[in-house]
C-alpha cells in the first residue's frame, strides 16, 4: 500500500512526540513531510531539527497538492478553524483532543468531511494501547461479570505549576474536563459502550490562578471555565459511572478508573498512557491480581488465538509491532505510542474501512463533556444524541 503523505500544523509542546513517532515507529505507514505554525519561527525550528519541509503559513501548507493528511496540533481554540480549512482544501484531518471547543462546530466539521468524502480523526488514541485493550478484552470475556457501575478520577492542582504556557487550560475549551476528560471518557466508552445521558455539577473554585512555572512565573490567569467537575455518566449498557475531573486538589488516594461488575472489580491505570496497568479482584478472591498486558495495541483476538504466554514477547498479531520487531521493542516499553491513531487512520483510508480514533467517537465524547457543563449550569439530566459505533470505540 502506498504511504499517505502527511503534515503537521502546530509546533507546540506535544509536536515533538508526534513527529518522532511518525518519523520512526509509523514511518512505513505515514510519510511525514512538512510542518507549519502560527508562529513561523517555531515551525522553522522544528523543520530544521527533524528534517521536515518548512511552511511559512497554514495556508501555504494547505496549498500543497502532495499532502493528503493534516495532523492538527494547534491549541484547542484553533482546532475548528484549522480543521475546517484543511477539509476545504481537500485534506483528511486528525485533531489533537478535543475535536473542537464547540459542539456545533464539530458537527459542521463532520458534515464537511462527509460532503467531500474525507476523514476526520481525533486524539486520544491511548484507548488503542495494551492497557485499555487488555481491560476491554477481559470485560468482554466476562472476568468481572456484567459491568454495573464505575468510578473515574482526575485530581490535580493544575498545570500552572509545570506548564510553560498554561493560560489556555483555564480558557473556554480547557479546564480539567476538556483537557483530560477525553482520555477518561474515551476509555470508558471503549470499555462500556456509548453514554446515553449525563448529570453534572461544576465550580470555578478559584477565580484566578498564579503561575509558578517558568518562564511566566508570577503572572495571574483569570479562570473562564470550571476547574472542579463532578458528573454521573449513564451508559446504554445500563452501567453508571461517577466521575470527578479537578484542577483544585493537592493530593488524594483515589484510583484512576474502576469498573464494578456482577462477579468482581477491575482497576485500570492512567488512561493518558498506553500501558496502563490492569488489576482484577474476583468476588471470591482474597487479593488483587495484576493481569499481564496483551502484546497488542490493536483490537485483540482471544487469548487462545495468541497462544500460551500471551503476556510475553511472542510474535505479535499487531501489524505495527509485528512488521518492525525487534526494532520497535523500546517503543513498546516506553509507554508512548502517540500517533497510532494517525497511523490507523492512514491504513483505514487505504483499506477502505472505518478508523478507530474517529470523528464519530470524538464528537460523542465532546457532547458528553459539553452536556456535563450544561447540566452543571441548568441542574438537569441531559441525553446524549451522538452515539459512537462499535467500529470506533463503542462496545455493542
Amino acid at each position: 500500500m502506498e504511504k499517505l503523505k502527511a503534515a503537521i500544523i502546530g509546533a507546540g509542546s506535544i509536536s515533538g512526540v508526534y513527529i518522532n513517532n511518525l518519523l520512526t515507529m509509523f514511518s512505513r505507514i505515514v510519510e511525514l513531510s512538512a510542518i507549519a505554525d502560527g508562529i513561523p519561527e517555531k515551525a522553522q525550528e522544528a523543520a530544521e531539527k527533524y528534517g521536515l519541509d518548512f511552511a511559512e503559513s497554514t495556508g501555504a501548507l494547505l496549498e500543497r497538492g502532495d499532502i493528503s493528511l493534516i495532523v492538527n496540533l494547534t491549541p484547542p481554540a484553533a482546532h475548528f478553524a484549522v480543521a475546517k480549512a484543511a477539509l476545504e482544501a481537500g485534506k483528511h484531518i486528525y485533531n489533537e483532543k478535543p475535536l473542537c471547543t464547540d459542539l456545533s462546530d464539530a458537527q459542521g466539521l463532520l458534515e464537511t468531511a462527509r460532503k467531500n468524502n474525507l476523514r476526520v480523526g481525533c486524539a486520544p488514541d491511548t484507548f488503542l494501547g495494551a492497557g485499555l485493550q487488555t481491560a476491554r478484552k477481559l470485560i468482554a470475556d466476562g472476568w468481572i461479570g456484567r459491568p454495573v457501575a464505575g468510578t473515574a478520577f482526575l485530581m490535580s492542582r493544575g498545570p500552572e505549576h509545570w506548564h510553560p504556557a498554561p493560560e489556555f487550560f483555564y480558557a473556554k475549551g480547557g479546564g480539567p474536563l476538556f483537557d483530560m476528560g477525553p482520555y477518561y471518557i474515551t476509555a470508558l466508552v471503549s470499555l462500556l459502550g456509548p453514554v446515553s445521558a449525563v448529570s453534572g455539577s461544576t465550580a470555578i473554585s478559584f477565580e484566578n490562578r498564579l503561575i509558578t512555572s517558568e518562564p511566566k512565573r508570577g503572572k495571574t490567569i483569570a479562570v473562564e471555565t470550571p476547574t472542579h467537575v463532578s458528573a454521573l455518566l449513564d451508559f446504554q449498557s445500563g452501567a453508571m459511572v461517577s466521575m470527578i475531573m479537578s484542577f483544585d486538589v493537592w493530593s488524594h488516594s483515589l484510583p484512576y478508573i474502576e469498573i464494578y461488575g456482577s462477579e468482581g472489580t477491575m482497576q485500570v491505570g492512567d488512561p493518558n498512557f498506553f500501558l496502563s496497568p490492569v488489576r482484577i479482584k474476583r468476588h471470591r478472591a482474597e487479593e488483587w491480581q495484576t493481569i499481564p498486558l496483551f502484546d497488542s495495541v490493536d483490537f485483540i483476538g482471544s487469548v487462545e488465538e495468541q497462544g500460551e504466554g500471551h503476556g510475553s514477547r511472542m510474535p505479535l498479531h499487531n501489524r505495527y509491532v509485528r512488521d518492525n520487531w525487534p526494532a520497535c521493542e523500546h517503543w513498546f516499553a516506553n509507554n508512548n505510542w502517540r500517533g497510532i491513531g494517525v497511523a490507523d487512520m492512514a491504513l483505514a483510508i487505504g483499506e477502505k474501512r472505518p478508523h478507530r480514533a474517529s470523528g464519530n467517537l470524538a464528537i460523542h465524547v465532546l457532547e458528553v463533556m459539553t452536556r456535563i457543563l450544561e447540566s452543571g449550569e441548568t441542574g438537569k439530566r441531559l441525553a446524549i444524541t451522538h452515539q459512537a459505533g462499535k467500529s470506533d470505540g463503542g462496545q455493542p
